[in-house]
């Protein structure tokens, strides 16, 4: 038996929740083209974000720890798979369009730039006279204008589906664009990587942070959840190791998942969802935490930004990264000439600031360092 697309979609307008996402339902592509035969549409858009060249530059580009600081950390890359993970399971344990769930998440740190958070200030603060950075709204760029793949359309003409996940990413760090239909809500799908995104880099940077030492077990045993987590485990943070380390972030991601599952489930049951429009015209979002663990996990998120975010050594990273970024910059603006030619004929469709500000926002942290090298030692060939 052959599983063709109209099987799969016609699987998935019989297994899934009502208020899910279908793929035959959706409101289609900006450019006219023929569907697959043996993949959806979201499917389709999967398989072309995880081909793009932003997509495997991630590998090379800072979550916390600068690539070259160790083997073992996160990188945007690691992030963003995980996401996919937690992702896919809530979306699984709901119901939801696992397909179009996944593919959101792939796609929703493409944007960034190189050295994280920092890197995306600095772009933003040098690229105020061309209206400025914002990772969401570049990855928008990348995936309708910036990646050249096929010869009819710009970018990858993803399904509008995808495009509103990518555009309406929100966590702490992720502002959603308000020209995106901002007054109603998103797919469900889309709600669920807002909110994996928040419990992955919760739970990794943790452990990425007791990892690295920059964090210690007494002081994350302080932490109300944490501390919770470690007397049900029976961690000691006087004798605490790798093992502990593994156990306590599987335990924390798990708790938060199933938690996320139960709350929203209690929503969706008392705000009577049963269509996809009922999901984007509801009071407030759907997909939560339960106001217990909501508060538990704030707690985390202010001892992570306290302790780990601007722990010296980091700092120390974001100014280098400001530095690099900044002297770059302004070397392209005052010689464009340097510029490789495709970017310059870019300057010439874009403006130079624009072009500029997209070139280095595709670099990855390693690559900023090699070309500030080769823009700025002597002793380094151009």
């Amino acid at each position: 038996m052959v599983y063709g697309r109209e099987l799969l979609e016609a699987n998935e307008r019989r297994t899934l929740a009502p208020y899910a996402s279908l793929a035959a339902d959706s409101r289609g592509r900006k450019y006219s083209e023929r569907e697959s035969s043996f993949r959806t549409a979201f499917q389709k858009d999967r398989d072309r974000v995880i081909h793009t060249s932003a997509f495997r530059r991630l590998e090379y580009k800072t979550q916390v720890f600068v690539n070259y600081e160790g083997d073992y950390y996160r990188t945007r890359l690691t992030h963003t798979l995980e996401v996919v993970q937690v992702a896919r399971s809530i979306a699984r344990a709901l119901g939801l369009n696992e397909d179009l769930t996944e593919t959101i998440a792939l796609a929703h740190d493409l944007g960034h730039p190189p050295f994280g958070h920092a890197g995306e200030k600095t772009l933003d603060r040098l690229a105020s006279a061309a209206g400025g950075f914002d990772h969401n709204r570049q990855s928008l760029r990348i995936v309708t204008r910036l990646e050249h793949r096929y010869a009819d359309f710009p970018g990858l003409n993803l399904t509008w589906e995808t495009l509103e996940g990518i555009m309406k990413h929100e966590t702490a760090y992720d502002v959603p664009d308000s020209e995106w239909e901002p007054d109603r809500h998103p797919s469900l799908e889309a709600q669920v990587v807002n909110i994996a995104d928040e419990l992955a880099y919760n739970a990794h940077d943790l452990d990425d942070g007791l990892r690295s030492g920059y964090l210690t077990a007494h002081q994350t045993a302080n932490v109300p959840l944490i501390g919770v987590l470690f007397q049900r485990l029976g961690i000691s943070s006087g004798s605490f190791g790798s093992a502990d380390r593994y156990l306590l972030i599987r335990e924390l991601l798990g708790l938060a998942i199933e938690d996320a599952v139960t709350a929203t489930q209690r929503r969706l049951e008392a705000e009577e969802i049963a269509s996809v429009d009922d999901v984007r015209e509801a009071p407030e979002k759907l997909v939560t935490n339960s106001p217990e663990v909501t508060g538990q996990l704030g707690a985390l998120k202010d001892f992570l930004y306290h302790n780990l975010y601007y722990h010296h050594r980091l700092i120390r990273m974001t100014r280098k990264a400001d530095h690099i970024l900044s002297r770059i910059f302004e070397a392209y603006l005052s010689s464009p000439e340097m510029l490789p030619s495709e970017v310059q004929v870019q300057a010439e469709m874009l403006g130079l600031e624009r072009a500029v500000t997209d070139y280095l926002a595709g670099m990855t942290d390693r690559y900023a360092g090699d070309e500030y090298r080769r823009l700025f030692d002597p002793h380094t060939l151009t």
